[in-house]
């Protein structure tokens, strides 16, 4: 036992050492206490350390919440040192959105902290099923000086339905959703400013990725829609958009790709007539459109074709 110990100790001193060392990110304050890193809009690679995906922190009173670490160690160490460089006051949560890689493979660089790890009610389970391919994909496409130290950490925490946090004067309200982006989308509203994070349950300018239920999505952005928020954070996009007209896009779009597909279903066309020709008229509005309109495609005619 106490050799175990001695080890995690270890493990821990080299973590927080590997930390130390790297440049701090830079982050935008959408609103008092609340900043963001906004990620780039491209696939995972060695040119951006896995930060595609927009990611940030809430600072209260007593303590402070990450909300999604990154895609990588070396993306989680940064947003740490640029927590550090604003406060001292302990980070007591690591809330991830969903499973997502670019959203959770920076939790380790917050062991040290000792933090709560929050998240859906079956993040732990989508975890446990795609971890491990997660983590053998994204190590041959980074640097092992950012991947180095990437870890699955699942959550200690869950939501079934609604948490609260208590950051010190400040709330912040977690919702766990039905499958829509992914089958454990969670959401985080803070209430002192009215800053949503979405996570990817919003994308703008990077077209949105249909990894759960299309149907489902569309229905949890009607009930996004009635959430008092002023501003909200998206997965991937600007650091911050006007809410709830931020939705506009991105439901114009689900909603062309439900329509297509359903149009073909009723043509007698197969899922490879649906992957060439739904969500095409959308193309010019989004970037990485190539990239994934065509699984979104064969996704969302899985899913219609048994309506």
């Amino acid at each position: 036992m106490i050799r175990l110990i001695l080890i995690a100790l270890l493990l821990l001193s080299q973590s927080a050492a590997h930390a130390a060392e790297v440049a701090p990110a830079e982050v935008i304050e959408v609103a008092p206490g609340a900043f963001v890193r906004q990620g780039v809009h491209a696939l995972i690679d060695k040119s951006n350390a896995g930060g595609i995906a927009n990611i940030g922190f809430v600072i209260g009173e007593e303590s402070i919440a990450v909300i999604d670490s990154g895609g990588s160690f070396l993306d989680g160490a940064r947003l740490r040192a640029a927590i550090r460089l604003r406060s001292d006051l302990p980070i007591r949560y690591v809330i991830n959105t969903h499973v997502h890689p670019d959203h959770i493979f920076g939790n380790a660089a917050f062991l040290q902290d000792a933090p709560s790890f929050i998240g859906h009610r079956d993040l732990a389970r989508a975890m446990q099923a795609r971890g491990a391919h997660y983590l053998e994909a994204n190590k041959l496409l980074l640097d092992p000086a950012a991947f180095d130290g990437t870890e699955v950490i699942p959550p200690s925490q869950v939501v079934e339905t609604q948490s609260v946090l208590d950051l010190g004067g400040r709330r912040l309200i977690l919702d766990a959703h039905q499958t829509a982006h992914t089958d454990a989308d969670l959401t985080v509203l803070d209430e002192t400013t009215g800053t949503l994070w979405t996570g990817d349950l919003l994308f703008q300018k990077h077209l949105p990725v249909v990894d759960g239920r299309l149907k489902g999505w569309l229905e949890v952005m009607d009930k996004l829609e009635a959430l008092p928020a002023a501003r909200a954070v998206p997965g991937h996009g600007p650091v911050s958009l006007p809410w709830p007209e931020a939705l506009a896009p991105q439901r114009a779009y689900l909603t062309k790709l439900a329509a297509d597909l359903r149009g073909l279903i009723a043509e007698g066309k197969t899922m490879r007539h649906a992957s060439g020709q739904a969500g095409q008229s959308e193309k010019d509005k989004w970037l990485l459109f190539e990239e994934f309109n065509t699984r979104n495609a064969t996704a969302g005619f899985a899913e219609l074709e048994w309506e």
